[in-house]
């Protein structure tokens, strides 16, 4: 019995210790996608300016036209542009989330599948550390609970069902 305590505290305090480091990812994740979006957004203004100098309806026209050319490069170019068109739609999504989401929205975001190498990115620069605002030090706290239950939860059904079994046989 003393093993599954010192068991359930190691638990708990690993739980705690990484759930202290999401609000900190998540506002490294932050600062990495706005450089992305500041980026992509020039390029994306300069696909408009040459646009609007040929006079082309829209980007997305001018783009279009492109993709029909017989040249090679050209297709290629314009579909080099779709795709940033593309990539600045998710990053301007991304970034109204991070300034009106939760942080648990946020996590969702940080964590999708489509988005692991942004986020290998921001891990690259990443520094542990320890958040100083009461709603991250609560997340992380209520985070760290529920995963210590979880991890634990095992145990506790054992236990029950023992004490279920012994309690049945008298």
């Amino acid at each position: 019995m003393m093993i599954v305590n010192i068991l359930d505290k190691l638990i708990f305090a690993c739980a705690f210790i990484i759930s202290l480091q999401l609000p900190q990812l998540s506002d490294h994740y932050q600062q990495h996608l706005a450089g992305l979006y500041h980026a992509t957004k020039w390029q994306v203004d300069g696909y408009a300016d040459t646009a609007k100098q040929y006079k082309f309806s829209s980007t997305q026209a001018m783009i279009n036209r492109h993709l029909e050319n017989t040249e090679p490069s050209v297709r290629a170019d314009a579909e080099q542009k779709q795709q940033t068109l593309m990539l600045f739609a998710d990053l301007n999504q991304g970034m109204k989330l991070f300034e009106q989401g939760n942080l648990v929205q946020k996590l969702l975001y940080i964590f999708s599948p489509d988005r692991f190498e942004r986020l290998q990115n921001t891990l690259d620069n990443f520094k542990l550390g320890i958040p100083l605002t009461t709603s991250a030090l609560l997340f992380a706290l209520i985070l760290a609970i529920i995963l210590n239950q979880l991890v634990m939860l095992p145990y506790t059904l054992y236990v029950a069902h023992r004490k279920r079994n012994a309690a049945n046989a008298r």
